[in-house]
């Protein structure tokens, strides 16, 4: 009787586990179903949210162009985006039929072509560049220009690795251009330009280069007086400079005199190896410029600063001698201003004087013709005439400076003003002018 109903008990756990076994079985279908359902809604929800991004994204980017004339602006996106939680997404699309047709619509501005420069037009003039372009077809979109331009000695087509940047010059409305004020010390410059629409910067035109050579040159310090301090572009009156040597080679070599003996013989070193106890001394305040002329057309200007007593600008042979003065020699040739005691305004060359009409202008004006042998001043202001050399230079001359109590600065990388040349032309075709100091007494 034990066996019988242990054998019934064991058949009912059996049967009880059997139904358990089914039943877990039949739940872990359905729960895979359901998770593939999962999977399959995530993969198509991130599929339509994608393309509705991409989308969002294109329109968004059309719709940022401004010009009222060529796009009309579209309203927001109407989503109908309701999320449910179904087993299907396709109540999740958007409808973008209205602004696909939008896009279709717009009206895009081309890239505009590349300006032609009209290399006839362009003129260097005055240390003014006019540069002048023109459309290869006409645009009437075109709203403004781009020009650009850099200095550089290499003459022909720019090169790609040039030393010195290109500057901009933007919002040109008209198809010309004119720099003016240059400081030309360079060879040549590069000139290119660029037309502009609403949306979009053309091409830029082949690059045009313009010659605009002109004299630059320095102060050589080397060789100024130790009483002159002196800059690039600058020299002053310095009473303090030098002193105590200075005082003893005066009064060892030039005792009891207040001015140089002309006598004395000059050197013929050149400023660019001058120093030491060559550097000019005694009474003759003076530097030379840094570079020479043998030929050619040269003009640079100086000012006078402010309570400037005494001063002289006019050219040198290289070889002067220290102690002497401009205007003493016959290697010399200035016009003198002194502002002190008894003021006078003179031409001087070889020791002899002419009086000047009129007071000195605040700036002065220095045209020196190698080939013509002339050498002229003028008001800078003006360009009026003041005074005019005539000589046989037989030798280069250099730029030449005297100061006393006051200073100088001077401008270079000038062009020949065209109100020169014109009255230069002038003079000579009516036989030259009749300020020559040479025939005068001493």
């Amino acid at each position: 009787m034990g066996s019988h109903k242990t054998f019934a008990l064991d058949s009912e756990i059996i049967t009880t586990l059997a139904n358990k076994n089914e039943e877990l079985h039949n739940f872990m279908e359905t729960l895979s179903h359901s998770l593939a359902g999962v999977q399959h809604q995530l993969t198509q929800s991130g599929s339509a949210l994608k393309s509705a991004v991409e989308l969002l994204e294109f329109a968004n980017n059309a719709l940022d162009i401004k010009d009222e004339d060529e796009v009309t602006m579209a309203p927001a996106f109407r989503l109908t985006m309701k999320p449910k939680a179904t087993d299907n997404m396709d109540h999740l699309m958007v409808d973008f039929n209205q602004e696909r047709q939008l896009l279709q619509n717009l009206k895009f501005l081309p890239v505009p072509r590349a300006p032609e420069m009209e290399v006839g037009d362009c003129l260097v003039l005055d240390n003014t560049v006019s540069v002048a372009w023109k459309m290869p077809v006409e645009d009437s979109k075109i709203d403004h220009y781009i020009l650009e331009y850099r200095k550089t000695d290499h003459e022909g087509l720019p090169r790609i690795k040039d030393e010195r940047c290109w500057e901009v010059v933007d919002n040109i409305k008209t198809t010309e251009y004119s720099l003016s004020g240059l400081k030309f010390d360079s060879k040549f410059m590069n000139f290119r330009v660029r037309a502009c629409n609403k949306a979009a910067a053309g091409e830029y035109s082949d690059p045009v280069t313009l010659e605009t050579r002109a004299f630059n040159f320095g102060f050589d310090s080397s060789s100024s007086h130790l009483n002159l301090k002196v800059e690039d572009r600058s020299v002053e009156w310095d009473p303090q400079g030098g002193k105590g040597l200075e005082s003893k080679v005066k009064g060892k070599e030039n005792k009891g005199s207040g001015t140089p003996s002309p006598k004395r013989t000059s050197t013929t070193r050149s400023p660019a190896i001058r120093g030491g106890r060559d550097r000019f001394t005694g009474e003759s305040y003076t530097v030379l410029g840094d570079t020479s002329m043998d030929c050619g057309q040269h003009y640079w200007e100086v000012k006078a600063l402010k309570d400037c007593k005494s001063y002289s600008v006019g050219v040198s042979y290289r070889n002067l001698g220290k102690f002497d003065q401009l205007g003493k020699t016959n290697t010399t040739w200035c016009i003198h201003i002194n502002n002190w005691l008894q003021p006078s305004f003179a031409a001087k060359h070889n020791n002899k004087a002419k009086s000047l009409d009129g007071t000195a202008p605040g700036r002065i004006g220095v045209f020196c013709d190698l080939d013509s042998g002339q050498l002229s001043f003028y008001n800078a202001e003006t360009k009026q005439l003041i005074h005019t050399f005539k000589a046989k230079f037989s030798q280069p001359v250099v730029p030449a400076f005297m100061v006393w109590c006051g200073g100088l600065s001077l401008s270079t990388g000038m062009q020949v003003p065209s109100a020169v040349k014109s009255f230069q032309k002038a003079e000579n075709g009516l036989g030259g002018s009749n300020s020559s100091l040479n025939s005068m007494a001493q």
